[in-house]
């Protein structure tokens, strides 16, 4: 069982930046990947940004250029940094890990409203 805590998210005008964080807990050696999606009004869910055990990255290309993920074993954290931010961009981010049991574990989900 993983748990993972979001916080960071709240109302910031277009063009500003957030730092989004996730803190996980829990059977965190199960971990494979970890990454955030969002889901707006209206619209399908969308994946963010994920890293791997790797450190690999990747980004949808709504975001590329604009966000950056980042992960800190030390500290049992992942990030994600969003910068130029959109009216586009309002949605519930959800923290997600991957474990390599195949089994997904999803944080509650914070707010982050763009406002123009």
């Amino acid at each position: 069982q993983v748990e993972l805590v979001e916080s960071g998210g709240g109302l910031v005008q277009a063009g500003g930046s957030l730092r989004l964080s996730c803190a996980y807990s829990g059977d965190i050696r199960s971990i494979n990947a970890m990454g955030w999606y969002r889901r707006a009004p209206e619209k399908q869910r969308e994946l963010v940004a994920v890293v791997t055990s790797g450190s690999s990255v990747k980004y949808a290309d709504s975001v590329k250029g604009r966000c950056t993920i980042s992960r800190d074993n030390a500290k049992n954290t992942v990030s994600l940094e969003m910068n130029s931010l959109k009216p586009e961009d309002t949605a519930v981010y959800h923290c997600v890990a991957d474990a390599s049991s195949g089994v997904s574990y999803w944080g509650k989900g914070i707010l982050v409203t763009v406002s123009s």
